[in-house]
């Protein structure tokens, strides 16, 4: 059995690596005044960010229309049997229902939607250990079931520097949003049920990062190896640092890079700093 793998752009995965990794992608866009623009193809993060600061309003997000996955499930029934399709987290987008809905409806490939129940490089771990299985020529279910176990592990911590865009589009309570923006707290988030809320209410971004590395270290510190991606809204050299601080006492482990971009970036804000590990 031939296996695909697919993905939504929120996984921000360069597609060096994709198109390295054989790994198909579906466009989330940016709304700004009525005007859509797909994510990474039609606008790149760089361009976004930009276009942010100069926005009287905040940009809306749209995930891709069923009729979007079908064609490429359609294109993908071609060459395969099956298809791996990782999304973002369906408590803050209808990405997964919409792969889930187009998959039914397509002849000769057999669909397995996958609920990341987080996002960013998150989920992109997900994706890129579907492709490594799917060259294996594991089957679906072997991919599926070796997703559900890394999810046992998989631990995303991140922080904003102001609620503000969380709240206005829907993605945290009024309440948290209103506590944050009054005592200037720096909440770390994370997601729970398919969701984000707070995991704790911290007053500066300083504590908050060491929190997260706090945590990091102590799973770094059990000897299980790890993979940990740092994520930036738009600050490389933050999450660099943050990287560098890691590694001092753990050289040893896999770490990389990533951003937020624009989907995620919209509801984040610039500026937006996350750290994201599983045991491997």
């Amino acid at each position: 059995m031939k296996v695909a793998v697919m993905t939504d752009s929120t996984a921000y995965i360069p597609e060096t690596i994709r198109k390295q990794h054989d790994i198909h992608m579906v466009p989330l866009s940016v709304v700004f005044d009525e005007q859509a623009y797909r994510e990474e193809l039609d606008l790149t993060t760089e361009e976004f960010y930009a276009k942010m600061r100069q926005a009287k309003e905040l940009p809306k997000t749209s995930q891709p229309s069923i009729g979007d996955v079908s064609e490429t499930f359609y294109k993908l029934a071609k060459e395969y049997d099956a298809v791996i399709s990782v999304h973002l987290s369906s408590g803050i987008s209808g990405t997964y229902s919409a792969a889930a809905s187009a998959g039914e409806m397509i002849e000769g490939l057999k669909v397995y939607p996958f609920d990341s129940e987080l996002s960013c490089m998150g989920q992109g771990f997900y994706v890129l250990e579907a492709a490594r299985l799917a060259k294996q020529n594991k089957t679906p279910e072997e991919i599926i079931e070796r997703l559900d176990e890394m999810k046992k592990t998989m631990r995303a911590y991140f922080m904003v520097d102001d609620l503000t865009n969380l709240h206005r589009g829907g993605r945290l309570t009024g309440a948290q949003a209103l506590l944050g923006s009054l005592l200037q707290v720096k909440p770390i988030l994370h997601f729970v049920d398919k969701v984000i809320v707070p995991f704790e209410k911290i007053r500066t971004r300083k504590k908050a990062i060491n929190r997260i590395i706090a945590m990091l270290e102590e799973d770094a510190a059990s000897g299980h190896p790890l993979e940990v991606v740092f994520i930036h809204g738009n600050n490389e050299q933050a999450a660099r640092d943050l990287e560098a601080r890691f590694k001092q006492k753990y050289p040893d482990i896999e770490t990389s890079i990533s951003y937020f971009g624009p989907v995620i970036g919209t509801h984040l804000g610039e500026g937006a700093l996350g750290v994201c590990w599983y045991k491997k």
